[in-house]
This record gives structure tokens, C-alpha cells and sequence, in this order.
């Protein structure tokens, strides 16, 4: 009977799992899985850090629902991969790691980059293990896309000793099947009908929708917003979920409108620093609170109805019983806060079109986002400049805009954007930087170079760590340390790799200069000077 190594079976398991695409940095302990995935015709995507190959994944798993691989190899290859499998713990986004490991044959013997990789993960991950025999490798794998999917999701890390890899087993070894669950879970009749009875009874109801509002849940959550005619707010990975300029979706009004509301329907949302805690929201509103990792229901802010499901999927019933909860004609409410949000948005365009030397940051956001429109797929990569510009992006499709999450990350839009193009090469992709984050992984623009993948970022310099900088600022004043970068030429550094960079110090070049970022078929860096500015923050004093 034929035969075939470790690395081929594995392969044969991510392809039966739905993998079509690796991501890697190519490494002596790895080189049969990388071998089986050429033999299995799963696309090899080479990158220059693995941190990237991590963030790479991520996002695959993101923009696609499959579960996104990032193969690496031992020691330096796989710590170089713990930031990214943090952001995606984080984020709650099923990946898969596998690391290369020592032969078995060493094991403490002091071999090339001999590591005991697990313990390194457990803290971030649904699941770390060895795979220490050939025939069992495709169980492990099925093993590993159950935990990574389990719950809300998330990553889990699997090492396999090269000896392991290159070991024999039979061509027809069997692959499992029906290893994990495939179908959503919704919530029993009762607590639909439940929570469609609170929605009837409101007077002031708001929708704040985040992860597992995907697929069927993007027309429930349509459904069931129009027909309460309720404010609805998004973060993560439901930004999209309603279309740019849908009059119901609110960007600039959220904390009036928690403070205000007297019920509000959050849907797979943590209350963590990002919403102060829950403590944003009025001290009696009514919090139903829908998710599916049972864990989260009740964190931080407790729920006056908590129900064990997948929000998008929860949707989808709801919006079976949406003419019990029709709000009849206007709700002067919501008029109110659609009110105040046209007027933030006019202060805003204001603030954009004031005169100023250098490019004003409220001026960036909104020519990116109206360069990049409602159709492309946005990685932001930053801190104080991406909180900007997502203000002013466009996006009308959950998951197009590729964010860190709740970890904060930087050095993520590299990764995003390559699994990006990668997933829909025919979409514009972008990446919005802060000069800060670049320095992460900037040197990427030689992967995008070399696979010829004509990917456009933008960047906005100011030559500080802006949001740091304002922090220090707040306590030590007179004491400020290592804040301040300089204004460096980082679109020469794309242009010395092959790509299209340009520069610009003037407003109104900014627009002329995208348009030539993106004829150029290149992979393009606009390197913009924006003004340094400073605003109060306390993401880090609680």
C-alpha cells in the first residue's frame, strides 16, 4: 500500500477542514507540513515575521468563517507568534497555530531550538498540545477545530515534532468527520418571546451589536432595528452589519444614547474599557444580553435577561417576531439622537475643513474615507489616528473593516490586509497606519511586493506616539520621555522595495496623491504630515 509523510496527512486534514490557504515563514522544523500543503494544492502565503503570519491568519478566519493556519517553525518562530495569538484571544477568533518542534528522538538534549512550546499558551488559547504520533495527526487537527470553535471561538496552538512530520502512514488513513459543531445555537421560544415583549414595552431601546453577527444575522438585525426604529451601534466585527449611511446607525452619539436608553439589546458585546465598563449605561436600563460563550453573560454589568446563544442566529428568531415590537411611525427618541448625531457630524466636517498647515487629523479621516468607499476592505493599524478615521471609514459589509480589537495591538494591518487580498483579490484593500504602528511590521511591503499583491496604505505622521505622548502629558508634564519619533520618510522605505510611495505636507494633495496610489498597480504607501494634536484619554487609568 502507498505511503505518505506526517506533513501531507495534515494537509489533507486543513483541506477536509476547509483550508485553502498557509500562512508561514518557511523554517527547517516545519518543511513537510510546508511540503504537504505544495502536494495537497493548499496555497503557501510567505511572509518576513511570523507575528504576521499570525495576524494573517486571523483575519482569514474573519473575512472567510474557516479556520485560518499559520504553520511556523520552532523556538523563535513560534514565540515570534504569542502577540498575534493574544490579539486573536482577544478577539475571540478561532486560528490554528502550528509550530515545528525538536524530533522526538532529542528531546532534552539540548537540539536546535528545543522548546517546550504548550505551556508558552495557555493562558491565551482554547487549547495548545504535541502531536506526538504520525498516524493521529488529522485527529489532532479535527481536535483543534473543535476547541477553536467552540463558544465564541479562538485561538488554539498545536506543535508537532519534526520527526512526527516526516514519519509514514498509509495513503488511505481515514479523516474524521463530523468532529465539531457546524449549525449555531439559538435560544429557546420562551426567551425570544421574552425579549420581543421588553422591545414592545420600550421607550427608549438601542441595539448594540459585536461579534457573531454575521451571514443570516446581518437581515435579522435589519429586521429587527427597523421595525423597533431603535438607534443601533456596532464595534468588532459587526461594523458593516448596517450599511453606511443607514439612518438608524449611529457613530458619534453612543455614550448619549446608553446614558438615555431604557432597554438596550447587546448583542455578543464585552462590557469592558471600551464601553466603560457597562457603567455608560443608564444605572436602570433594561440589558438584555445575548451571547453565546455563557461566560461574558453578566461581566461587568449585570443582565437584567441573559440568553445563551449566537447573537446572529438570535437575530433570526427575533425577526420572526418583529411585528409584535413594531415601534408605530416615528419615536421622538430616536429622532433626538439622530438629531445630535447630524450635528456631531457637522462639527466634525467643520473641524476637517478648518484651515491648516499640515494635514488636520479630522481632515485625513474623512478623505480616507470617502477614498476608500463602502466597498474596500480596510485594515487599521494605530492609535489615535485610526480612532479618528474609523469615524469617517465607510464600511457596509461586517468584517471589512479589520480592526485589532479589544488588545490594541499595533503592528496587526500588515497581516490583515496580506490575508485580505489574499481571500478577495478583487476588492481595493487598504491599511490606515499611524507612524508609530508601521515601525511594526512595515517591512511587509516586501511581501506585498514579491507575491505582486497591490495592496494601499495610508499614514498619518505626526512623528509622536500620540496617544502615549497625551497620556504622559496628563500626569508628568514637565518629564516627557520617549514620545517622540521624528517625522521619518517612510514612504521611501516602499519605494527602495518596489512598491509606490509618496509624500504629502498639504491638504489638499492628500486625495490627488490616493488616486495615484492606487493607479500605480503597486503596493503603495501615502506617508502623510498631520498636525500633532492632544486629547484627554483614560483607556489606561480606568
Amino acid at each position: 500500500m502507498a505511503k505518505i509523510h506526517g506533513g501531507r496527512l495534515l494537509a489533507r486534514a486543513l483541506k477536509a477542514e476547509g483550508v485553502d490557504t498557509l500562512f508561514t515563514l518557511t523554517g527547517g522544523h516545519i518543511v513537510p507540513i510546508l511540503d504537504g500543503c505544495v502536494e495537497e494544492g493548499i496555497r503557501v502565503v510567505d511572509v518576513r515575521h511570523e507575528e504576521t503570519a499570525g495576524h494573517a491568519a486571523e483575519a482569514y478566519s474573519r473575512l472567510t468563517g474557516r479556520l485560518g493556519v499559520a504553520a511556523v517553525t520552532a523556538g523563535p518562530g513560534v514565540t515570534n507568534t504569542v502577540t498575534a495569538v493574544m490579539n486573536a484571544h482577544h478577539s475571540h477568533t478561532p486560528m490554528l497555530v502550528i509550530g515545528g518542534r525538536h524530533p522526538v528522538r532529542q528531546e532534552h538534549t539540548g537540539g536546535l531550538q528545543e522548546m517546550n512550546h504548550p505551556p508558552l499558551f495557555a493562558s491565551i488559547t482554547k487549547w495548545a498540545a504535541t502531536a506526538w504520533e504520525t498516524v493521529r495527526l488529522a485527529d489532532y487537527i479535527a481536535i483543534a477545530a473543535r476547541h477553536a470553535f467552540s463558544g465564541r471561538g479562538g485561538p488554539v496552538f498545536l506543535d508537532i515534532p519534526l520527526d512526527v512530520q516526516f514519519g509514514m502512514v498509509d495513503e488511505s488513513t481515514p479523516l474524521p468527520t463530523g468532529y465539531r459543531v457546524t449549525e449555531p445555537q439559538g435560544a429557546d421560544s420562551t426567551a425570544v418571546e421574552y425579549v420581543a415583549h421588553l422591545l414592545a414595552t420600550s421607550d427608549r431601546p438601542v441595539i448594540f451589536a459585536g461579534g457573531g453577527v454575521r451571514g443570516d444575522g446581518v437581515k435579522g438585525l435589519l429586521t429587527v432595528a427597523e421595525a423597533l426604529n431603535a438607534p443601533v451601534y456596532t464595534n468588532g466585527g459587526a461594523r458593516g452589519a448596517l450599511p453606511h449611511g443607514h439612518p438608524l446607525l449611529g457613530n458619534r452619539t453612543r455614550s448619549r444614547a446608553f446614558a438615555e436608553a431604557d432597554v438596550v439589546l447587546a448583542l455578543g458585546v464585552d462590557w469592558d474599557f471600551r464601553t466603560g465598563y457597562g457603567q455608560k449605561l443608564a444605572g436602570d436600563a433594561a440589558v438584555i444580553q445575548v451571547d453565546e460563550e455563557e461566560r461574558r453573560l453578566g461581566w461587568n454589568r449585570p443582565a437584567q435577561h441573559a440568553v445563551a446563544a449566537n447573537p446572529g442566529r438570535f437575530l433570526v428568531q427575533l425577526a420572526d417576531h418583529a411585528a409584535t415590537f413594531a415601534a408605530d411611525g416615528a419615536r421622538p427618541w430616536t429622532e433626538d439622537i439622530q438629531a445630535a448625531e447630524a450635528e456631531k457630524l457637522v462639527v466634525a466636517e467643520a473641524e476637517a475643513a478648518a484651515p491648516s498647515e499640515l494635514v488636520a487629523p479630522q481632515r485625513f479621516g474623512r478623505e480616507v474615507g470617502a477614498f476608500f468607499g463602502t466597498d474596500a476592505i480596510v485594515a487599521v493599524d494605530g492609535g489615535d489616528i485610526v480612532a479618528t478615521t474609523a469615524r469617517w471609514l465607510q464600511t457596509s459589509t461586517p468584517g471589512y473593516l479589520l480592526e485589532p480589537g479589544p488588545a490594541g495591538t499595533l503592528g496587526t494591518g500588515p497581516g490583515f490586509a496580506l490575508a485580505a487580498k489574499v481571500v478577495h483579490p478583487e476588492k481595493t484593500v487598504g491599511i490606515v497606519f499611524g507612524d508609530g504602528a508601521f515601525g511594526f511590521n512595515g517591512f511587509e511591503y516586501d511581501t506585498f511586493v514579491r507575491l505582486g499583491l497591490p495592496i494601499i496604505g495610508v499614514l498619518g505622521n505626526d512623528g509622536v506616539w500620540s496617544n502615549i505622548k497625551t497620556f504622559h502629558r496628563m500626569f508628568y508634564p514637565d518629564r516627557l520621555v520617549a514620545s517622540d519619533l521624528g517625522r521619518r520618510p517612510y514612504h521611501a522605505v516602499v519605494e527602495a522595495l518596489g512598491g509606490h510611495g509618496e509624500l504629502v505636507t498639504r491638504p489638499d494633495d492628500l486625495q490627488p496623491a490616493l488616486a495615484r496610489a492606487a493607479a500605480s498597480g503597486k503596493p503603495a504607501l501615502v506617508d502623510v504630515h498631520i498636525d500633532e494634536s492632544f486629547r484627554p484619554s483614560t483607556n489606561y487609568s480606568g
